[in-house]
């Protein structure tokens, strides 16, 4: 941040301020860890402990919410940054080193010379983070294994509080046994894909096909939709599991890892689920297609059509432009300084009024996602199942 936007930003009043500089870091690459980390806390785990059903329930809840935040939002940097990109850039000179922290997109843009070292390796550090999804994938099968250990139980409606029945032994031992399988899997295909990126880092700059291979990994939209620039970008954004690059060239989680996270975990929600019985089928069926698309979007939809609302109705057009897109927080200073020029009133006033605009356009929509997606989605989904499950076993005893 300049030393001049630092100044603006400590003449607003206090409870300003803070604003201010979450408005600012949301906007950085290493912000989406941050931005993301408070949604699904506020729309995940709040919710879903104060909805929990039984203190087993409750348990499952924390332990998920807790083990899946950290694992999606911490450990991608602490994976990417601080092993895998030391361990296969061994290899390379300090300055292709450098390289590495570019998104792959970004070097096949410029078209270096270097590519043919560096997106090798880069694909690799990306393929060593699949352990993120898989763990992802493990975990709810971990936490049926979790449940029979320190309950006893594995049935799903004896869980949710909709019945308390003697548990089925046999019914346990399939469960129990699916966990060890599933979980197995998953660190059967990471040894592949471990044993691919190595391959990709010590051979892929003498080898053509490893070259293509590394360039799909770091840019499918390249490769699948080349001539399709509105594809090939959603796909480069919400389907590639290559970091984003930070301020500071450190490596940090892209959208395209949380949407793999998203979407290789929800394998594993529903599988897991299903060894459990139907009910928790049924529930996690009703949940997951609104959470998933919540946490790989946030309140990006939510925004999007707050946008079209003000500029329909011209507000905010300080910070929101014909085309609907806000002015960059960093670029605040200057439009501040050209806005009190034209008006005759000062910086600080105008600085002022360009960050209150541009926290209602992110801050209503953040808030009213959390709202809804966090409490109304939980307690959704507690009812309807607890419904549901009424209904059928009214009908049976009918």
């Amino acid at each position: 941040m300049s030393d001049n936007l630092k100044i603006l930003i400590n003449t607003l009043p206090k409870k300003l301020r803070p604003v201010a500089r979450f408005l600012r870091h949301q906007e950085s690459a290493s912000g989406l860890s941050t931005t993301r980390y408070i949604q699904d806390v506020s729309t995940c785990l709040i919710p879903k402990a104060v909805f929990s059903r039984s203190i087993e329930d409750l348990t499952e809840n924390t332990f998920l919410e807790t083990s899946e935040e950290a694992l999606i939002y911490l450990s991608p940097t602490l994976l990417g940054e601080y092993a895998a990109r030391k361990a296969f850039s061994k290899g390379l000179s300090n300055d292709l080193k450098k390289e590495v922290a570019e998104t792959g997109v970004e070097l096949l843009k410029k078209g270096s010379k270097n590519n043919k070292k560096v997106l090798p390796v880069k694909a690799a550090i990306a393929l060593a983070a699949t352990a993120i999804p898989l763990t992802e994938y493990s975990l709810n099968y971990i936490k049926n294994l979790m449940t029979l250990k320190l309950f006893n139980k594995s049935d799903f409606k004896n869980i949710a509080s909709l019945e308390k029945n003697t548990e089925d032994k046999a019914q346990q031992e399939k469960v129990k046994q699916s966990a060890k399988k599933h979980i197995a899997c998953a660190a059967g295909v990471y040894a592949g894909l471990l044993g691919l990126a190595g391959l990709l880092a010590t051979r892929g700059k003498n080898s053509k096909v490893l070259q293509k291979i590394s360039e799909f990994i770091v840019a499918p939209g390249n490769k699948l939709f080349s001539k399709n620039e509105k594809a090939k970008s959603f796909v480069n954004k919400y389907f590639n599991i290559d970091f984003n690059k930070s301020p500071k060239g450190k490596l940090v989680l892209s959208k395209g890892q949380l949407t793999t996270c998203v979407l290789v975990g929800g394998c594993g929600y529903f599988g897991a689920s299903a060894d459990r019985g139907n009910e928790n089928l049924k529930e996690t069926a009703t949940r997951f297609p609104l959470v998933a698309l919540y946490v790989i979007t946030g309140s990006e939809l939510v925004e999007k059509g707050f946008k079209n609302f003000l500029h329909k109705y011209g507000k905010c057009k300080d910070v929101l432009n014909n085309k609907k897109e806000t002015v960059p927080f960093e670029k605040l200073g200057e439009l501040a300084d050209k806005l009190a020029k034209e008006r005759g009133t000062t910086v600080e006033q105008e600085f002022k009024s360009l960050v209150k605009q541009k926290g209602l356009i992110f801050g209503l929509p953040y808030l009213f996602a959390i709202g809804v997606m966090g409490f109304f989605v939980s307690g959704m989904t507690v009812l309807a199942t607890k419904k549901r499950y009424q209904n059928e076993h009214k009908n049976m005893t009918v």
